[in-house]
Order: C-alpha cells, then sequence, then structure tokens
C-alpha cells in the first residue's frame, strides 16, 4: 500500500512538473466569465478587471505598494511563481536574462509570489539560492484574479505594454514557451 502511495505520488510531481504548477492559494475568482484576449481559449484568458489595470498592484518585499502606472513607458513582465514550482524556476534565469538584454529601462520584471503562507516563509533562502535580481513581492487579490482568470497552473507570465495595457499571459515554461515569450517581449520592447 505505502509502495502505492509512493507511485501516485511520483507520477503527481511528474504532471506538476510537465503542465505546469499549481499555487497553493488560488486566486480570488469572483463569477464573472472570462473574456478572450488575443485568441487565448476561455479558461486562459484573463478576466474582465473590476478596477483598471493600471491602479492593479502589488505589495514589495520592503512592504511598499506599487501599480503597474508606476512603470509607464517600460514593458512589464508579471511572473506568478511558488519555491515549489519546478517550472516557475526554470523560468528565474530566463526572465533575469531578459531584463538584462532589454535593460531596466525599456524592460520591468516583477516576480509575485502565490505559493501562499506556508510558502512564504521559504523565500528569503529560495531569492538568495537563485540570486534573484529583479523586484519581488505578493500580488493583490484583484491583479491575480485579473491575470490568472479560470488557469491557476504556476508559472504565468502577463507582459503589459509601455502603455500598461495588457499584452499577452503565457502559462507554464518550457523550450517552445520561452521562444514565445522571447518574441512577446522582444515585440512589445520594438526591438
Amino acid at each position: 500500500m505505502k509502495m502505492l502511495s509512493v507511485r501516485v505520488f511520483l507520477l503527481l510531481v511528474l504532471v506538476s512538473v510537465g503542465l505546469g504548477c499549481r499555487p497553493a492559494a488560488s486566486p480570488v475568482v469572483v463569477g464573472e466569465r472570462p473574456v478572450s484576449v488575443n485568441g487565448m481559449p476561455m479558461e486562459d484568458a484573463p478576466r474582465q478587471p473590476f478596477k483598471p489595470i493600471p491602479e492593479m498592484s502589488w505589495t514589495r518585499d520592503d512592504g511598499t505598494v506599487q501599480k503597474l502606472k508606476d512603470f509607464h513607458g517600460r514593458v512589464v513582465i508579471l511572473d506568478f511563481w511558488a519555491t515549489y514550482c519546478a517550472p516557475c524556476i526554470e523560468a528565474i534565469p530566463h526572465l533575469m536574462e531578459l531584463e538584462r538584454l532589454h535593460g531596466k529601462d525599456d524592460l520591468a520584471v516583477v516576480g509575485l509570489h502565490v505559493g501562499g503562507p506556508e510558502d512564504r516563509p521559504k523565500v528569503p533562502e529560495f531569492v538568495e539560492r537563485l540570486n534573484i535580481t529583479y523586484d519581488l513581492g505578493t500580488p493583490e487579490d484583484e491583479l491575480s484574479r485579473f491575470v490568472f482568470g479560470r488557469e491557476t497552473a504556476i508559472p504565468q507570465t502577463a507582459i503589459f505594454g509601455r502603455d500598461g495595457k495588457f499584452i499577452r499571459k503565457i502559462v507554464g515554461f518550457n523550450d517552445k514557451i520561452k521562444e514565445e515569450l522571447d518574441r512577446a517581449v522582444a515585440d512589445a520592447v520594438g526591438r
């Protein structure tokens, strides 16, 4: 019986690595239907926001609150992640490379932790171990609800244009997704 439990656990781990992870605390969903954005399937599309997108915010690790409008003039990548998520860990070095390649004047990367309260204490050691160089924070519920839609897998990477408008959402991370992300960011930055 114990051997069967181990096998089931390993199967679940493999599925989560292949498809993306699930955050411990799912985003708040208020019964409205998601909109279709850029041809995304309805379950992947962000939900219609309850407040203006530029006003959506997150709390940085130092306690300050930032809003999307604070980055007007730059392309913004919001990456939703957790310490236990293998695809999230794989994406982090690439996100740092994108910010370095395009420069912080053109591209801002912000990592938003959605791993839940039991994962939160692990963040400082995780950040140090991976030497994360971009800003980190915790998203407000409305921002998570807007970006996640009905899809709760992580990582989820949302790209916003220089004008603050939502451009694209990408779920998961692998070589194909890396190429999609690179193209979307290059188009948004204008290079």
